[in-house]
């Protein structure tokens, strides 16, 4: 519905339940594909690893896998391509999107992302489809990839969750916008409570005007700031800042959504 909300910020985690057989899946998308002796993962050639199942504390670099509410014949499935990996939270890989046809697991189009699975001292927590009602065009529709971030620290904490969207339209899957940060916190501490935070969360929608043949996406940014610290007693205390809401308007360009440079994720 136009001008309805799109999506929610903390999304329902769409994880393995969808997939059913994953390893089916695996096998269906990569016939040469080997199999571990324990059944669990696959290797392409040279020395790219597919994990078909793992345990929840693992994710997320196995298969994610949504039916789409817009394609109910349709799997969307999310493949993290690991090239190598380290106990230092360092991976080195891809993702490669696939449409399936739910009856015969057959792949209908595919889309490999380079690098998406790359991490190092910010490490990925999560992946997982956003399957809000993203109506570009009445005969277009798209899903979202959204990817979290985290960087675990006492003095500098940060998480931010980024959005991509893939349209799917002329029986091809596109990327049209391309790392829109849609929520994320920061800052820095003394440690112990004395510092400067700050939060955001993007909510979308789709607006009736449009460009291009595509309709013009509106992004309501909502961010709050706090500077905590110890009173004459020596308890923490929050002082938060007068929240902000800013409003911004993407339109379609022909071939992508470009990203306001103030939501663009870090490095593009």
């Amino acid at each position: 519905m136009l001008g309805a909300a799109l999506a929610s910020l903390s999304p329902a985690r769409a994880g393995a339940g969808d997939c059913g057989d994953a390893a089916a899946l695996v096998q269906q998308a990569y016939p040469k594909a080997r199999r571990s002796a324990d059944g669990t993962s696959f290797t392409l050639e040279p020395h790219t690893s597919i994990t078909s199942t793992l345990p929840e504390s693992e994710a997320p670099f196995g298969l994610v896998c949504k039916i789409w509410p817009a394609h109910v014949d349709l799997l969307l499935v999310a493949v993290p391509l690991i090239d190598r990996a380290n106990g230092d939270h360092l991976h080195v890989g891809d993702i490669e999107l696939l449409v399936v046809d739910r009856n015969t697991l057959r792949v209908r189009q595919r889309l490999l992302q380079p690098g998406l699975m790359t991490d190092d001292m910010i490490v990925i927590e999560k992946v997982e489809f956003d399957t809000g009602r993203y109506a570009l065009a009445p005969d277009v529709s798209a899903f979202g990839l959204r990817i979290e971030m985290a960087h675990f620290s006492l003095t500098a904490p940060f998480t931010e969750t980024d959005l991509r969207l893939y349209a799917l339209a002329d029986d091809a899957l596109r990327l049209v916008l391309d790392g829109l940060v849609v929520a994320g916190h920061g800052g820095d501490s003394d440690g112990s409570c004395a510092g400067y935070f700050h939060s955001s969360q993007v909510s979308l929608a789709i607006s009736p005007a449009s460009h291009h043949g595509y309709h013009d996406i509106t992004a309501v940014e909502r961010s709050n700031i706090d500077n905590p610290s110890p009173d004459q007693n020596g308890e923490c205390q929050s002082h938060p800042g007068k929240p902000v809401k800013r409003t911004y308007r993407m339109r379609y360009d022909g071939s992508r959504y470009p990203v306001p440079a103030a939501l663009k994720v870090m490095g593009l």
